[in-house]
């Protein structure tokens, strides 16, 4: 049957060299890490600017930040406003912790994009957020302060993945 095939002959070159990115190139782990904290920056402004709508209906207690403090025990660095620290502990949550995690599992989020696989992963922050830092609202509080968190927290995934999409185009980030 060999004989009665009439389909040519193709010669493929497999000598094409793949360019891999480096993964130990410790540079471009460097420029991910300050793409993720940049990511995180926005995503943490997004979540702000959405939570001081909040407390300004009366649904979110900004002293919910000094729980933080307080459980971490650095309260003691400025006794005279703990919120304020317990807000910074916040934003380096925001800034490492969470995009590090969202790196590393972004590729397995439902979404074409970091950006759109950003508000699942947002949901999922939402869901530990919205009860630690519960206050005894009821009522049409509780409601607002649900949609208020839930929004902040989509915000924040859908910022912080827009962020890794325009930055992961540059040809040294290996995200």
């Amino acid at each position: 049957m060999a004989e009665n095939d009439s389909q040519p002959t193709v010669d493929v070159d497999i000598a094409e060299e793949v360019v891999e990115p480096e993964f130990d190139s410790f540079a471009g782990i460097i420029t991910d890490g300050f793409i993720g904290a940049i990511g995180g920056l926005v995503g943490t402004a997004v979540m702000t600017a959405i939570l001081l709508v909040g407390t300004t209906l009366g649904a979110f207690d900004l002293n919910s930040f000094a729980v933080l403090a307080q459980l971490t025990g650095v309260d003691v660095l400025l006794p005279s406003n703990p919120a304020a620290v317990g807000y910074l502990i916040f934003l380096g949550g925001g800034m490492v912790t969470w995009p590090l995690l969202f790196v590393s599992i972004g590729s397995y989020l439902p979404g074409e994009n970091y950006a759109s696989r950003g508000l699942p992963y947002g949901f999922v922050l939402w869901t530990g957020f919205v009860i630690a830092f519960y206050d005894g609202y009821v009522g049409l509080l509780l409601v607002v302060y649900l949609v208020i968190t839930l929004l902040g927290h989509l915000a924040y995934g859908f910022a912080l993945g827009a962020v890794f999409d325009y930055l992961s185009k540059r040809p040294t980030t290996l995200v």
